[in-house]
Order: structure tokens, then sequence, then C-alpha cells
């Protein structure tokens, strides 16, 4: 049950961001459209989006948080104290690095742009010199965010979780603020300020995480650099945490540059709109449970509970489950209306929609397989293992890579998304088959009981839903009142059937409820 109210605080804060994230995209979509000025902003936008996942979400607290947190609880030591010692220590490396890292980016922009999009298909050199200039207006970005990754990752240890889950909420803020004030009818400066708004947000979320930091008595002192052993540790330890956490981000850029570089303008922006509307589950299932799982774990497995370790990782796997099927066939059956009541307006027009729609159900197949990564990775950087993941990760990416370049001709805008998904599925399968080996992880009874129910469950919304949709289409057309009306009666329509689904199947049961009832009176 700490589990679960852990979870549901960290997504209780990030289905915020993400609503927040929704209105920051339909406002994009409506005055900047599906053409050119939207791919740059978004290749753009891409390099930090994925640092951050890589970073902030993955590496540094897959790396950081286990080795943070047997100082603060090593019984022979001085607890916050000695973890603090330890933070600045990482600080006085990390932060040099970083510099040097911007600077290095915003030098070399255009090659790192041409990465990223392939130069682009069919611009001219003006038009890709504007795509340059976003990309260094957002490098700045993936400093700011890096050392929010730090003190997030020293809150979350501390049991803070809401503090670091709250600081997206400052990006989407800020983005939302610069299109309503500083928009203009010009596509190209619109995008423009949007990339400078994004590394502005970094500025507030890092101001946040210092202020929260200090009033839980953590105040870093920068120090001069020294590669300590712990610091030498740790630096080995995140790079492969990086490529093991991130395969999903490597997919999407790998997707991205190859839309951008062979595909029609626009391409790339139904690619980012249909994978926000997948990032939605993610962030409130996936990202929660893997920040709460790993300090989770790493305590149990620190004290020598091996048996409350394995019982953690099965009932997050259960509710990863229990969460992430219904999200699935929905986001599958329902892709079409969902899209329009949220972007098919102002320069999003109809064809617009119905692309972004068409690659949101090929991402959505893969939807419980990124979430699973995030159940299972715990597994394996709770025991300091970062090498076997990044293994694992290392073929994912290959997988995808051929996927890529096999679908995205005759599947066009479809192609990168049905890549990504089927090679997330082989990463979860690679990391699902390997703690088993180990006897890492074993499907306890409740689990094998419960997961095949709250399949046919989810299937059961499904079918309810794509029978029934065709009443809601006319009305994810109309004033915003009319299209929120409409994504809520969708919504709580499939809310509905599905947990009547689970009670008749067995997969959650009264005595569940009863259960949640009685933690929340105490």
């Amino acid at each position: 049950m700490n589990l679960l109210k852990a979870t549901g605080t960290i997504g209780g804060l990030t289905l915020m961001s993400r609503i927040l994230g929704l209105v920051r995209d339909s406002l994009f979509a409506r005055l900047v459209g599906a053409g050119f000025a939207s791919d740059a902003f978004l290749v753009a936008f891409r390099l930090p989006n994925m640092f951050r996942a890589l970073f902030a979400e993955g590496a540094f607290a897959a790396a950081f948080v286990p080795m943070f947190n047997q100082k603060v609880s090593d019984p022979d030591g001085r607890g916050l104290p000695d973890g603090i010692a330890f933070a600045e220590a990482a600080l006085s490396v990390l932060l040099p690095t970083l510099i040097v890292m911007t600077l290095a980016l915003e030098v070399f922009a255009w090659p790192v742009t041409w990465a990223l999009s392939g130069k682009f298909h069919g611009v001219t050199p003006d038009q890709f010199a504007f795509a340059v200039k976003l990309s260094r207006l957002t490098i700045p970005y993936l400093m700011l965010i890096s050392l929010v990754s730090l003190l997030g990752g020293i809150l979350n240890s501390l049991h803070q979780f809401w503090v670091n889950a709250a600081a997206p909420i400052l990006l989407n803020l800020t983005l939302i603020f610069a299109m309503l004030l500083f928009h203009d009818h010009d596509p190209m400066l619109t995008a423009r300020n949007q990339a400078l708004a994004v590394s502005v947000s970094g500025a507030f979320q890092l101001a946040w995480l210092a202020h929260a930091a200090a009033r839980n008595g953590v105040n870093l002192r920068p120090r001069w650099p020294r590669l300590t052993p712990e610091v030498k540790t740790l630096m080995a330890l995140i790079w492969p945490a990086a490529a093991g956490a991130g395969a999903v981000q490597i997919n999407l850029v790998v997707s991205t540059m190859l839309a951008a570089s062979v595909l029609d303008h626009g391409s790339v922006t139904y690619i980012y709109m249909a994978d926000r509307l997948n990032q939605l589950p993610l962030g409130l299932i996936g990202i929660a449970l893997g920040t709460v799982l790993l300090p989770t774990i790493s305590r149990q497995l620190g004290a020598g509970d091996t048996a409350g370790a394995m019982d953690t990782q099965n009932r997050g796997m259960e509710l990863a489950l229990l969460l992430t099927l219904p999200a699935t066939i929905g986001l599958v059956f329902c892709g079409e209306p969902i899209a329009a009541a949220l972007f098919g307006y102002g320069r999003y027009t109809a064809a617009d929609t119905h692309f972004t729609a068409e690659a949101l159900a090929a991402f959505s197949i893969g939807l419980p397989s990124y979430i699973l990564v995030k159940v299972l990775t715990p597994g394996f950087y709770a025991r300091h293992d970062t090498r076997t993941p990044v293994r694992f990760a290392t073929i994912s990416m290959g997988v995808n890579l051929v996927l890529n370049l096999i679908l995205i001709l005759p599947l066009k805008h479809m192609g990168p998304p049905l890549a990504t998904a089927i090679s997330s599925t082989v990463n979860v399968a690679l990391l699902y088959r390997e703690l088993v080996r180990r006897g890492d992880f074993v499907p306890d009874f409740r689990l094998r009981h419960r997961a095949w129910r709250l399949g046919v469950a989810a299937l059961t919304m499904g079918i309810v839903l794509w029978v029934s949709e065709g009443w809601l289409v006319p009305y994810t057309h109309g004033s915003w009142f009319v299209r929120l009306a409409a994504m809520a009666v969708l919504v709580g329509a499939g809310v509905c059937v599905y947990a009547l689904a689970t009670l008749a199947l067995g997969a959650f049961t009264r005595e569940d409820i009863a259960l949640l009832r009685r933690r929340r009176a105490s």
C-alpha cells in the first residue's frame, strides 16, 4: 500500500503535468500547425527531451539513488551528512562536465541538428540555419535539467517524491505562457520563442528543486573537482544506465531523424503528437512506478529483505498491468476521436489529425513494454547491475533501426512508431527472462492469477468503446467545452466498463477495495 500511495502521489502530479502538456501541444498545433516550423522546433526539443529521459529519469537516478541510500542508511555512518558529502563530491565532477558539454554542443549545433534530422527533407540552407538556431536555444536546458536530476534524486531518497514530480509542471507552464504572450502570426517566430522558453523553464525547475532541498536540510556546496573512488563508481554506473534506461528515447531519436530526412514535412509533428499522447499513461504509471520502486527495492535489499523486494516487484508488475492494459486498448481503439478533440483545429487539419491517430495506434501497441521496462530495470539497478540492461537496450536499438529502415517507406509515419513498439517489447522480454533466470524475480500466484484476467477485461472495454465511439466523433470538433465533455464521457465509459470487467473476472476483488478503504481511513 505504501507503493500504491507513493505511486499515486507521483502519478497525480505527473497527471497535472501531462494535462498541461496536452494544453501546450494543443495550443502549439493551433498556432503553428504541422509543417517545417513545427518540425524544426520538435527536432530541437528532441535533444533536451532525450537527455532528460536518459539522465534525469533514468541514468542518474539508477546510479546515484542506490549509492546515496546506502550512505544515508549505513548504520556505521553519520546518515544524511554522509549522503550530502557524497552528493557534493558528485556535483564537483558533474558541474564542470556539464559546462564543457553544453559549450561543445553550442559550438557543434550544426552537426548535432543534422544528426537529429538528417538535414530534413527538401529544405533550403536558410531553413536549416533556422533549425540550428532553435537547437542552440534549447541546449542550455540539458545542463539545467541534469542539476535538477541530482537534487531530485536526493529528495526522492528522502521520500520527498512530490517535489521532483512537480518540477515538469514548470516546463509546461513556461511554454504555455510563452505561447500565449509571445506567439506571432509567423509560425517560425512562435517556434523560436518556444525554443527560448525551454531553457528558461530549466532555470525555473532548478530554482524550485534547490529551494525544496534547502528546506529539507540539503545545501550542496561547490567543491574543487576530485575523482574519489565513490565518484568513479558513480560515473562508471551512469553511462551504461543511460543507454539501458533510455532505449525508448534513443529509438525515438532514430525515428525522428528518419522521418525528418525521408518523409514529407509534418511527419515529425505527427509522430511527436502521437508520442505525447502515448507518454500520458507512460508518465502517470511508468515513471511513477520506476521512481518509487528503485529506492524501495534498494532499501529492502540493503536490509537483507529479499522476500520483501520480490513482493514489491510483483506488486509493481501487477499495478503496471492493471493501469496500462486499458490505456493501451483505449489509445489503439479510440485514437481518432482523441487526436481530433485535442489537436484538430486551427492550423492542424483533419488530415493531420488522421495521420496522428495512425501513428498513435502504432506507438500504443508497445505501451505495456515501455512501462514494464520501468518496472523491471530497478531489479537490476538496485543490485548495482547497470550493464545487463544496457546490453539488452543495445539489442533493442539494433532491432529498432532495422525495423525503421524496413517499415518507414511502406508505412510512412506509422513505420517508426511501430518499430519503436516492437523493439521495446524485445527489450522487456530480455529483461524479464534474465531476472527470472537469476532467480531475482519469480511471478507469484497472485500475479499469475490476475494478469490474463486483466488482459480480458481490457479487451472487453476496447470492444465496447469501439462500438460506441462513432456516437462521440461529431462532438470532438466542437468548442473546447464540447470536446472536453466528449473526452470525459469516453474516458468515463471506459473506466466503468473496465472496473466492472475486472471485478467480474476476479482481476480486482472486493477485498482489494475494502483494504483500500481501511488504509485511507487509517
